[in-house]
């Protein structure tokens, strides 16, 4: 058995190591280092401008929560979750304009990581921790990082791919037990059912697959039942998923690059998925770079991506992370597996949104029904996806395919799928501010 006690500290004395400047990076989701971060505000008396990089968080922590600390630490983020959104008014959060497989790369040449933190299995009998949930860019920060410390956990379930880490190559051991955080399945409602529905009909036996989070993307998972020898090759690894795979649906005979695997570059999910994910040889958790790069995602024959958006207007642009010009979540993995699902022998992309949202008039203060299909974009929203870039648009009222097609194609199609009190108020417009014009 490898001796490792030499390592452990406790989260105080990790917490000795940190330094005024320093730029700190902890793992995305469920592999971030919460027992570091649920004291780092602790030390706010002697250190500042103290940066950590993350990526969706799960939990609420007082350094970035609380708006006392916002001079001593902030928080540079891949990817917003709703505690990010709720903080980002403190001054001291910002987003990383980013494409998931170039996260690390892009980031990590701008910045210089001074202590990686994250969670991860106990070490085996030959010296080897598991990343276990995630290495979107955390191997990549690991090797950057002065100084490394992870957080043994044995709720961490061991997976394998390229998530190993020899002790040796670790700093600093924290002996934690908390629970891993999970995200519940979520309930698809009776629009998520007709998209899941739209979507499914397109799916062939022997598809391999890429889901986003969320209602219609299980809903989607919810309408494969049906399938056969279905592959994975995505982002992030869901609970529905590994229903699929328990099911028989999932088997990935049919893939060319990493035959009989399902492959992900994360995981988030129930704790049921993280049971099944322990010492599962048939998964494989790879690095981001590589998962989400639209050549290796194009390797896989019949690629088909499946993700959400917020807005789009009647050419194809999809902003999927922005209310107007305030952030709401990232870009994450849209793009790249949008662009490599269409670059796949037989691949097909689907952006799935409501028609509709109710939102609140700042005028009168009472909740209205909007369009999500719009003709422009609110001020300042990202754009996402580019039109260029879109495939399939998916509503609860059809689904149309845009590759190859006019501007005019475009609007006609797009606002066929808008919710139907809406559709001649958006051709209208489109006519009024010259995106078409009446022929004749």
């Amino acid at each position: 058995m490898v001796d490792y006690k030499n390592k452990i500290v406790t989260v105080e004395e990790a917490l000795k190591l940190v330094k005024s400047n320093d730029q700190i990076v902890t793992g995305l989701g469920s592999s971030e280092g919460k027992a570091f971060l649920k004291q780092l505000h602790t030390i706010a008396d002697r250190v500042t401008n103290v940066t950590v990089n993350n990526c969706l968080p799960m939990d609420t922590y007082e350094f970035f929560m609380n708006p006392e600390y916002a001079k001593n630490f902030g928080v540079d983020g891949w990817f917003y979750s709703p505690t990010l959104r709720k903080a980002h008014k403190h001054g001291n959060i910002s987003f990383i304009p980013n494409n998931l497989h170039f996260a690390a790369s892009k980031r990590f040449d701008h910045i210089h990581p001074n202590i990686y933190v994250g969670n991860g299995t106990y070490p085996d009998k030959h010296g080897f921790i598991s990343l276990s949930l995630g290495n979107v860019y955390e191997k990549a920060a690991i090797e950057a990082a002065d100084i490394v410390i992870i957080e043994c956990n044995p709720n961490c379930p061991r997976t394998f791919g390229d998530v190993e880490l020899h002790v040796d190559d670790v700093d600093y051991i924290i002996e934690t037990d908390y629970a891993i955080p999970e995200i519940p399945d979520a309930e698809p409602n009776e629009k998520d059912l007709a998209i899941g529905k739209y979507i499914a009909e397109y799916i062939q036996d022997g598809d391999c697959i890429q889901l986003g989070i969320g209602g219609i993307p299980n809903a989607v998972a919810k309408s494969l039942y049906g399938k056969k020898n279905l592959g994975i090759h995505t982002e992030m690894l869901t609970s529905e998923m590994v229903k699929l795979a328990k099911a028989g649906v999932i088997n990935g005979k049919c893939k060319q690059i990493h035959k009989g695997k399902m492959v992900a570059a994360f995981a988030m999910g129930t704790r049921e998925m993280y049971d099944y994910m322990d010492n599962n040889p048939s998964i494989e958790i790879l690095n981001g770079g590589y998962v989400n790069d639209p050549y290796t995602i194009m390797q896989n024959d019949n690629q088909v991506s499946i993700n959400t958006t917020l807005e789009v207007d009647v050419t194809g642009q999809c902003c999927s992370e922005s209310l107007g010009s305030v952030q709401f979540s990232g870009t994450g993995g849209q793009s790249d597996t949008a662009i490599g699902a269409q670059k796949s022998k037989g691949g097909r992309s689907f952006i799935a949104l409501y028609s509709t949202a109710m939102v609140k008039n700042p005028a009168t203060g009472e909740r209205e029904e909007i369009s999500k299909i719009v003709c422009q974009l609110k001020s300042g929203a990202a754009v996402s996806l580019s039109r260029n870039d879109l495939d399939y648009l998916v509503t609860e009222y059809g689904i149309v395919r845009l590759k190859g097609t006019t501007i005019r194609e475009r609007v006609e199609k797009i606002i066929s799928i808008a919710h139907p009190k809406f559709r001649e108020q958006l051709m209208e417009e489109a006519i009024k501010i010259g995106i078409i014009y009446p022929r004749g």
